[in-house]
């Protein structure tokens, strides 16, 4: 998997974006476009998530100087901020099935888990007690955070409608997340799906741009 993360920026309407440039300037683009020559390429995703949601100040010489990221009550955030938008430079994965039947059915009910897919496209799940499901730059696609036997666990991999179901869902948000770049996206509702083959048809016919 060839991936790397470049910082972009958006006004307050989202009708501007700007990107970070190698020598802290920072370009007018249109927000997640493809690479070009100057921008900035993060690879390490941990540099990467320290970007997220970034306050910046306008700056002479440079447009902009970072400030203080923001908070997790924050829920205002007016002002211009960073958003961290993954490029891949490879062809992408389509999620297996299997693997995701295999991660429900390891879950232990009662923990709170989120099951979600990462860059890679593997499903993964995580206890929401003990890691932060913000800015956290390994989760591509969401499910919901469930803890009952019903959803999580033997019983709900045995499920096969359900199973079916988040399948389903969880291909149409890593389309979502291969068209639009963003991240931590959430599975969309059953009745705003696309036909499967269309979806698994659109996935493996993805192409990177740059």
């Amino acid at each position: 998997m060839n991936i790397c993360f470049s910082i972009d920026a958006l006004s307050p309407s989202g009708a501007k974006a700007w990107r970070l440039q190698d020598n802290q300037h920072w370009r007018p683009c249109i927000y997640a476009e493809a690479l070009q020559d100057g921008d900035a390429r993060i690879t390490d995703k941990k540099a990467a998530e320290a970007w997220i949601n970034v306050k910046l100040k306008k700056d002479k010489a440079l447009v902009f100087t970072p400030q203080k990221r923001a908070g997790r009550f924050d829920f205002l955030m007016r002002g211009t901020y960073t958003h961290t938008v993954l490029h891949r430079l490879s062809a992408a994965p389509l999620p297996d099935k299997a693997q995701m039947l295999d991660c429900f059915k390891q879950l232990e009910a009662g923990t709170p888990w989120l099951v979600y897919l990462n860059i890679a496209g593997q499903f993964k799940a995580m206890n929401t007690q003990q890691v932060s499901i913000m800015a956290n730059l390994d989760i591509a696609v969401r499910g919901e955070i469930a803890s009952s036997e019903d959803y999580i666990g033997p019983i709900a991999a045995a499920n096969t409608q359900m199973m079916d179901d988040h399948y389903r869902q969880f291909l149409a948000g890593w389309l979502e997340h291969l068209k639009s770049s963003n991240m931590n996206i959430f599975v969309p509702d059953l009745e705003k799906l696309p036909e499967h083959d269309e979806t698994t048809d659109a996935i493996r016919n993805w192409k990177h741009t740059k």
